[in-house]
């Protein structure tokens, strides 16, 4: 018995000295990272930003792995399933983590336990604007005329349970309006229905509907972060311009498979760290209407943890669910 013993500490000892040089050497061949979204989506446009930048750090290739559907989760699903050896990574964002437990009956992964957080890499701030027709110049005067005529403002948004139908909930529920929430099919039907009138307001993603403002197609009215944004200086927060308190910022960040050993974790995370600060990745993110964020491993776990009680609360609010 004792020798059967002795002999299983050697075979253990062997297997976590083998493991900690594996973890020492990481990475010795190409690291994958899965982007749940097609090429030349915003999420897309992202990785790619920092991807040379990652692989370089690496000493290894990173091949960006598109795999688009059901709004993230098919991506989403396969990174979860992946060996968690730092192998696989996933970009992703709001909507998948934090939103999709509560909106959908079924998911193929749980998020609080499947995932590993690895960095945390900008945050997608919205912003209220309105079709040039509607009589409204300032958060105050959509206010006033939501209030005037209940029911009868609608507000767009990309479809039940993303980011801007939820942040569209928490106005009406904060600033104590009842305005008519009209889901299309994706952000891009969505600004087309606003630039035509078909639509009169929305909480937009900025950089779906920042070439539209520009143009002057569209009315900006306030952004739904604390600060203003880089692209759009002249707008103030929401919550400085009518609804004190309002806040809600999607984000994006890049994940592991849980399990991942945290050496490794901590290595990708301060390598991204670093992307992160390069001027070029800066710009061409604020360029994107992305604000550049940096937080360690255990505040970005913590941020998707606190979204996770305030998206479910908007979408027990909104009545929304997805079978």
């Amino acid at each position: 018995m004792k020798k059967t013993v002795y002999g299983g500490f050697i075979t253990l000892a062997v297997a976590l000295a083998a493991m900690d040089a594996a973890q020492a050497q990481y990475p010795t061949r190409t690291v994958r990272w899965i982007v749940p979204f097609a090429a030349g989506s915003g999420t897309d446009t992202v990785a790619r930003f920092i991807q040379p930048q990652l692989a370089a750090a690496l000493g290894q290739q990173v091949v960006i792995d598109n795999r688009p559907g059901a709004a993230g989760n098919l991506g989403a699903e396969l990174a979860a399933k992946a060996p968690p050896d730092g192998y696989t990574l996933l970009l992703s964002g709001t909507a998948a983590l934090s939103i999709a437990p509560s909106l959908y009956a079924k998911l193929p992964y749980d998020p609080a336990k499947d995932f590993a957080p690895v960095s945390l890499i900008a945050t997608a701030p919205s912003i209220l604007i309105t079709h040039p027709a509607l009589p409204v110049r300032t958060v105050k005067d959509v206010i006033a005329l939501a209030k005037a005529k209940p029911g009868q403002l609608n507000f767009a948004s990309a479809g039940i349970g993303t980011p801007p139908h939820l942040a569209g909930e928490l106005f009406k529920s904060m600033a104590g309006v009842n305005m008519v929430h009209v889901p299309y099919k994706g952000g891009a039907q969505q600004v087309t229905a606003l630039v035509a009138g078909e639509a009169q307001a929305s909480l937009a993603t900025v950089s779906t509907v920042i070439e539209q403002i520009r143009a002057g197609k569209l009315r900006p009215l306030g952004v739904n972060s604390l600060q203003r944004v880089a692209v759009l200086p002249d707008i103030p927060p929401i919550a400085q311009a009518g609804v004190p308190g309002y806040e809600m910022s999607p984000w994006i960040g890049v994940f592991a498979p849980a399990g991942t050993p945290r050496a490794i974790v901590d290595r990708l995370h301060a390598e991204i760290g670093k992307i992160l600060q390069m001027p070029d990745v800066t710009r061409n993110l604020s360029n994107q209407a992305l604000e550049p964020s940096v937080a360690s491993v255990d505040q970005f776990n913590a941020i998707i943890r606190a979204d996770y009680d305030k998206y479910g609360t908007l979408i027990r609010l909104a009545g929304a669910r997805v079978e």
